[in-house]
């Protein structure tokens, strides 16, 4: 059974973010500043991103497309509320943690990045069909996905149940999402966790749970807000930064991405067999050795969501059958 993760790991996960979700409105000098004083920069320019240098061994095992290109071609959704993929204050430049590492791998490969955005599904679709190289957008890795494609993990997985501030809602355990309105994003690991709760409830007799499906942000908190659903499932980060940052919502319970199980783990994702993967990993592994990688993610208050190195497919959240 899925349980709220236990209280000790909800505090340790909400002190990940800490820094970032006790903001003030957005200054003329396109920065935010936390109650501690640090200041999280949110213009296009980001003059402030952790950078590193190309390491010839690991270019090297690059695929020679790839490196006579010149450019990595890295895809990501822009759904979420901060820290993870989000527009600057200019409304156009995506910035976030997800693109800090997206940079990291880059550079260490000595290639130009090129970032495009998406949809969620749509990110999927360019990769099958070899548009763009990696996708780096928060994503999960499942036993199902391994089967078309290849991951390297560079941080902790973790989930939110957020409800309005004003719910009464006392959530105990999955038995309560019965008969509720959830929210989730179609085709994520979340959706797959509601799935599953959903049967495990019918088949005690439970009424199931009305899963309700967004792709925007802007749209579940809407939805939120106006009471017409009870609940949304989605990454810990956001969750932590928007309950905070504008008190219209709380977080229920957290749980492992992968469910108690299983620590789940969000990767970067590429084409399988393609002879990309091992060199992403590489990267990683390196980034995290000479520091940029913890400053990467200190830089978004994500620095309790490091991982100590970057796994090549791992044990991924279960089949859905």
């Amino acid at each position: 059974m899925f349980r709220p993760r236990r209280a000790s790991l909800v505090l340790s996960l909400a002190a990940a973010v800490t820094l970032l979700v006790s903001c003030s409105e957005p200054t003329v000098d396109d920065t935010l500043t936390a109650a501690n004083g640090q200041v999280f920069d949110l213009s296009a320019e980001q003059e402030g991103r952790i950078r590193t240098e190309r390491v010839d061994a690991i270019a090297a095992l690059v695929p020679a497309p790839i490196r006579d290109r010149g450019t990595l071609r890295v895809t990501g959704s822009v759904n979420s509320t901060p820290p993870l993929g989000f527009y600057a204050t200019d409304n156009a430049t995506v910035i976030g943690s997800e693109v800090d590492i997206a940079q990291l791998i880059a550079d260490v490969l000595g290639l130009r990045l090129d970032r495009s955005s998406a949809d969620w599904a749509q990110n999927f679709v360019s990769i099958d069909s070899g548009q763009t190289d990696l996708f780096i957008s928060n994503v999960t890795v499942t036993e199902e996905r391994k089967d078309k494609y290849d991951f390297a993990t560079y941080r902790l997985d973790n989930l939110a149940l957020e409800a309005p501030t004003d719910s009464g809602w006392a959530y105990r355990d999955r038995k309560d999402i019965a008969g509720k309105r959830i929210g989730v994003s179609s085709g994520t690991n979340q959706e797959q966790l509601l799935v599953d709760w959903n049967a495990r409830n019918v088949a005690e007799g439970l009424a199931p749970a009305q899963i309700v499906y967004y792709q925007n942000s802007s749209d579940y908190y809407l939805a939120l807000s106006s009471g017409r659903i009870d609940g949304y499932l989605g990454p810990n980060p956001s969750a932590v930064y928007h309950s905070a940052s504008t008190k219209e919502t709380k977080i229920l319970a957290t749980y492992s991405g992968a469910g108690d199980a299983l620590q789940g783990e969000i990767a970067v994702l590429t084409k399988k067999d393609n002879g990309l993967i091992g060199a992403v990993a590489k990267a990683i592994d390196h980034v995290i050795a000479d520091g940029s990688y913890r400053k990467a993610l200190d830089r978004w208050g994500l620095g309790e969501e490091a991982v100590e190195s970057s796994e090549i497919n791992p044990p991924g959240l279960p089949r859905t059958s």
